[in-house]
């Protein structure tokens, strides 16, 4: 089995983070979630305890719940930065498992959501992954967007950069010439139909693996493609 697979998005925030509209965010993404996979559904807020964590669902037809919303107001009152709600799917012994941890830090600071799911619980369809992605830029108006395996980390050329994994979004208008080792560049389109930014993907005839050694070498040679040209950021500039 692969390893676990990692959405990233980093972003600002415009809001306060306060619990209704970090919840209004999440409800948003988790509908484009349940699209990609009926896995990724039946979100529960994570608690102290096994049994904690089945006590509130997290979203209904309607939105997020009243009960996870009282509930995430008491426990950020006092927490002014960060800011982190955490939830998960409910499935922890069946290789389905996901999890969220939205992190949320107030303005200059970056913000991170991060989607973690064992590989049955996701897609192996690029071109769902890469919608996904495409929503959540647009959702967080994100700087950077990673979706990489677990294990990938430590195969990262640059550890003060973001990996390409199998997918590296940057608010950028990339063309082949730049990137000649990406198997695709999506351009991702503003409300205004005006391209904000380009999806690199390294591997398009299979999932991504850390564990293949050909994924990996395509992914190092973008990265430095990319770092050639200062087109890649440092986290801290991201």
């Amino acid at each position: 089995m692969n390893n676990p697979i990692e959405i990233t998005v980093h972003f600002r925030t415009t809001g306060h983070l306060r619990a209704n509209e970090i919840l209004d965010e999440l409800h948003t993404f988790s509908k484009v979630l349940a699209v990609v996979s009926l896995k990724l559904t039946g979100w529960l807020l994570k608690g102290k305890s096994k049994k904690e964590a089945f006590l509130y669902d997290v979203f209904d037809a309607n939105g997020p719940t009243s009960a996870a919303a009282a509930v995430l107001t008491e426990k950020l009152k006092n927490d002014i930065d960060p800011r982190i709600v955490s939830m998960w799917n409910g499935h922890d012994d069946d290789g389905d498992g996901a999890a969220i941890k939205y992190i949320g830090r107030l303005p200059p600071e970056a913000c991170l959501m991060t989607l973690n799911m064992e590989s049955e619980a996701f897609t192996g369809d690029w071109k769902a992954a890469a919608e996904l992605v495409t929503k959540a830029v647009l959702l967080w108006h994100a700087s950077v967007v990673t979706v990489e395996t677990s294990g990938y980390f430590d195969h990262r050329v640059f550890k003060d950069r973001p990996g390409v994994g199998w997918m590296l979004y940057l608010p950028k208008v990339l063309t082949v010439q730049q990137v000649p080792e990406a198997r695709a560049l999506i351009p991702v389109l503003g409300s205004d139909k005006k391209q904000v930014g380009t999806i690199i993907v390294s591997i398009t005839d299979a999932p991504f693996s850390d564990q293949n050694p050909e994924h990996v070498k395509i992914a190092n040679a973008i990265e430095v493609r990319l770092v050639d040209q200062d087109l890649l950021p440092r986290y801290a500039d991201s």
